[in-house]
C-alpha cells in the first residue's frame, strides 16, 4: 500500500481527491494538511467521507510528508513551488494540481500569475501530467503538473487534428463554459447562487490564465507556436465542462476515423459516433473525455464538442491516473466507475 499526503485538502479539488483515494486499493492517505482547519475531522467539513476517511487535518510538517511515497498539492497558485524542491529531495514524488510547474517559461509564468517562480530550475524537469500525450514520461516523472480543466479538454480536442496536419494551426478557436466549481470553494459574490444561477456570461475575454497553457500543449504537438482565441464562460450548473472547439481544415480526410484510431487505447477517452452531441452530464464524477466531431454543410470548418468534469478529469481523477502511472500501478487503478445520471 502506498503512503499519500495531501497538502491542501479542503477544496473541492482536495475532497475529490479524498473521495477517489478511498476507493483506491493501492494507495492510502495518510496526512491532509489545512493550516486553518488544522485539527478538525475530515469527516466533519466533508460528510460523505464519513467512514471512509478517518483522519485530522493537520499543519503542513515538512517530516510526515517526506514519510510519504507520493505528495498532492491541491493549494492555490504559488504553495506547491514552496515545498516541492524538499519533498523531491527526500524522494518523495509530487503531483501539483496548480499550475506552479505547468509553463516552462518562468517569465510567461510571472506575467500571468503575478509573481515570481520560487524554483524555476523544476520548470524543464516538472512532466506535464496529460497522459494522452505525456504517458511514457509521467511514468518515469518525480515531478508531474497536472493539467488545468480547460486545457485539458480543449487539447484533447484539438489533439487528433494538429498530430495530423489537416488543420490551419494559425486559426484556431475555443469556445468553453465551465460549471461554477472551477472558481474553488471560497467566499466570492459572483459564485453566490443569486448571481450565477439562471444566468450565463463569459468571461476573462482578454486573456485567461489557462490560455498560455493550452498555447503551449498545442505547440508541443506541431512543434511550432499556434493561433488561438480563447474565451470561457460560465455555466449555472456546479460541475463539468463543455468546449466546442473549431478549425479550419486543410485537406480532405476521415476525420471520424481519424479521432476512433488517435483514441482507441485511450481507456479515458471516448469518441462518439458521427452526428453525437456529448453531455456534460454523460460523465458527471467520472474520469471521462467524451468527444464528437462534425463538419457543418460538409464545409471547410470542423466542430469538435469536448466534455469533461472539471474536477474529475479535470482535476482529481486526472491527478490520480498520474498517480497510478508514477506508482507503477494500472493507470485504470480506482477511477472505474460510471456517471452519475440524473
Amino acid at each position: 500500500m502506498f503512503k499519500i499526503g495531501l497538502v491542501g485538502g479542503t477544496g473541492y479539488t482536495g475532497v475529490e481527491l479524498l473521495r477517489l483515494l478511498a476507493m483506491h486499493p493501492q494507495a492510502e492517505p495518510v496526512v491532509i494538511t489545512s493550516r486553518g482547519e488544522a485539527g478538525m475531522a475530515v469527516a466533519e467539513m466533508f460528510p460523505n467521507l464519513r467512514g471512509f476517511v478517518d483522519l485530522r487535518f493537520s499543519e503542513p510538517d515538512l517530516d510526515q510528508l517526506t514519510a510519504c511515497d507520493l505528495v498532492f498539492f491541491a493549494t492555490p497558485n504559488g504553495t506547491a513551488m514552496q515545498m516541492t524542491p524538499e519533498l523531491l529531495a527526500a524522494g518523495v514524488r509530487v503531483v501539483d494540481l496548480a499550475a506552479d510547474f505547468r509553463l516552462k517559461d518562468p517569465q510567461v509564468w510571472q506575467q500571468w500569475y503575478g509573481m515570481e517562480h520560487a524554483c524555476p530550475e523544476l520548470l524543464e524537469e516538472a512532466v506535464y501530467g496529460l497522459p494522452e500525450m505525456n504517458r511514457a514520461a509521467i511514468r518515469q516523472a518525480r515531478l508531474v503538473a497536472n493539467p488545468g480543466c480547460y486545457p485539458t479538454a480543449v487539447t484533447l480536442g484539438f489533439l487528433p487534428l494538429l498530430e495530423a496536419g489537416l488543420v490551419d494551426s494559425a486559426s484556431l478557436i475555443a469556445d468553453a463554459k465551465s460549471g461554477v466549481s472551477g472558481a474553488g470553494r471560497k467566499a466570492s459574490v459572483g459564485s453566490l447562487l443569486a448571481e450565477c444561477g439562471e444566468s450565463f456570461k463569459a468571461y476573462a475575454a482578454p486573456g485567461h490564465r489557462h490560455l498560455p497553457e493550452i498555447r503551449q500543449n498545442l505547440a508541443q504537438l506541431i512543434g511550432s507556436p499556434v493561433g488561438l482565441t480563447f474565451v470561457p464562460h460560465l455555466l449555472p450548473m456546479i460541475r463539468g465542462i463543455h468546449a466546442t472547439l473549431y478549425a479550419r481544415l486543410q485537406r480532405e480526410a476521415d476525420v471520424q476515423q481519424l479521432f476512433e484510431q488517435r483514441y482507441a487505447g485511450e481507456y479515458f477517452v471516448d469518441v462518439l459516433p458521427a452526428g453525437a452531441h456529448p453531455e456534460t452530464r454523460s460523465v458527471r464524477g467520472v474520469n471521462q473525455c467524451r468527444l464528437a466531431v462534425h463538419r457543418p454543410q460538409q464545409g471547410d470548418t470542423l466542430v469538435v464538442l469536448s466534455v469533461i468534469d472539471n474536477l474529475v478529469k479535470g482535476a482529481a481523477g486526472q491527478a490520480i491516473q498520474n498517480m497510478n502511472l508514477m506508482l507503477g500501478l494500472d493507470e485504470k487503478l480506482g477511477l472505474e466507475s460510471v456517471a452519475l445520471l440524473p
